[in-house]
């Protein structure tokens, strides 16, 4: 009796790359499906129909679990019984047309321009602290990273020459984002002034680019707990998070004419569809201008 979980966790790696805890998760959304079910053996998976499975969501509705929990539940099935058809284990696939209903969309909150340069705006040049949160920001905005590509990048990923950095995203793959002039700017003096300062006269076995006050890598919560502050302090109303900069990374650069497949490559997502989401925003923009200027609107 084959294990197609094992084999379907194989693929996920092998194949997609993905990250230890998407594996895990995928995973349990896939035991929860066999229970709910009521599917004695995994054999008896590649037997379900596309009727029952469609059962299954709406049970979950009913349970009233979250559109985006439903919708992360669906995800996992389709990439199974994708997996299942490639492979030949099945001939037709019983997830290819089922759709979350009602996914809620969320769209990401995000910075006007004017509230990132406030935000930007706030750490004082003068200190050490200061100048490493002025650095982190405008690199975060500039490359519109993931908080944890950002804390752990290491020293040897950036090339201030060519100007551009080598980030480490999800499921291990690496990118080259190019780095803007005012951020090259920043690093520089950070690399050459800041951080050797920083080290407080330590070896070099501290690899990461950005360091805490006592001299070792960043943390995220504490990275959270900056920007956060700097937020406060520039008089923003919204609640600021790393992520926030990245998603406002990536809204004003299609807002501007950048390519949706240059900006899926820059944030490294994997699917397309997953970029698409800042489409949404631009037109909930136009829509917003198109309402305030029309007069029969």
């Amino acid at each position: 009796m084959f294990n197609y979980f094992a084999l379907f966790m194989e693929y996920l790696t092998v194949e997609l790359g993905l990250s230890q805890n998407t594996k895990i998760a995928y995973e349990r959304d896939l035991r929860l499906l066999q229970k709910s079910l009521r599917l004695a053996s995994q054999e008896e998976l590649l037997l379900v129909t596309r009727k029952e499975l469609l059962g299954y969501l709406s049970q979950l509705k009913a349970e009233g679990k979250s559109a985006s929990t439903i919708a992360r539940k669906l995800a996992s099935i389709k990439a199974f019984y994708r997996f299942l058809t490639a492979e030949r284990y099945i001939k037709h696939d019983p997830a290819e047309v089922l759709e979350a209903a009602n996914k809620g969309l969320q769209l990401p909150k995000v910075l006007s321009l004017t509230e990132v340069e406030s935000l930007l705006d706030e750490p004082n040049l003068g200190t050490l602290e200061g100048y490493r949160d002025k650095t982190m920001l405008e690199v975060l905005y500039a490359t519109g990273m993931r908080v944890s590509e950002l804390i752990s990048i290491p020293v040897g990923n950036v090339d201030l020459k060519m100007q551009y950095l080598i980030a480490r995203g999800k499921g291990s793959k690496e990118r080259i984002i190019p780095l803007g002039s005012i951020a090259v700017k920043y690093l520089t003096r950070y690399l050459e002034v800041v951080r050797p300062q920083l080290l407080k006269n330590d070896t070099d076995e501290v690899k990461e680019l950005f360091l805490s006050t006592w001299g070792r890598a960043m943390t995220r919560q504490r990275f959270f707990e900056i920007i956060e502050e700097y937020g406060k302090q520039a008089g923003i109303t919204k609640k600021i998070t790393p992520h926030m900069l990245r998603h406002s990374f990536a809204t004003h650069m299609l807002n501007n004419g950048t390519d949706l497949r240059v900006v899926q490559e820059l944030l490294g997502h994997a699917d397309i569809s997953t970029t698409q989401i800042y489409t949404h925003m631009d037109m909930e923009r136009l829509r917003e201008v198109y309402s305030k200027a029309h007069p029969r609107a």
